[in-house]
């Protein structure tokens, strides 16, 4: 059975970094696209940042070069360097691992919460 699991989340000042991990179990981790996405209260969850398997990257425009995506296969591991924090990122952060086939899993969320 594949499980994502987030950890990492806290509380920050504007301006400040936050790191989020998140390990994949039950799968060839480095077959599949993992990802980021947020979502807040009455809000739709929108997609943060991916890397596929092949370390290609895509990033929301509200990153804005802040956050860097990155992925340790090996370990089935992924991270996400999140800097120069707005208190518009405060949200529920999510891990998401899509495997070769398609199929999507979601971690339980991490909460971000950026204070001005």
């Amino acid at each position: 059975q594949v499980r994502v699991m987030e950890s990492g989340g806290g509380s920050v000042q504007a301006g400040g970094s936050l790191t989020l991990s998140c390990a994949a179990f039950g799968t060839i981790f480095s077959f599949g696209t993992m990802g980021w996405h947020r979502q807040t209260p009455g809000k739709q969850r929108e997609l943060v940042a991916t890397i596929t398997n092949g370390g290609t990257l895509n990033y929301a425009e509200f990153v804005e070069g802040r956050f860097t995506i990155s992925r340790v296969n090996a370990e089935n591991t992924m991270s996400l360097q999140m800097n120069s924090l707005k208190p518009e990122d405060t949200a529920l952060y999510y891990c998401n691992y899509i495997s070769r086939k398609g199929s999507s899993y979601w971690g339980q969320g991490t909460q971000v919460t950026v204070s001005s």
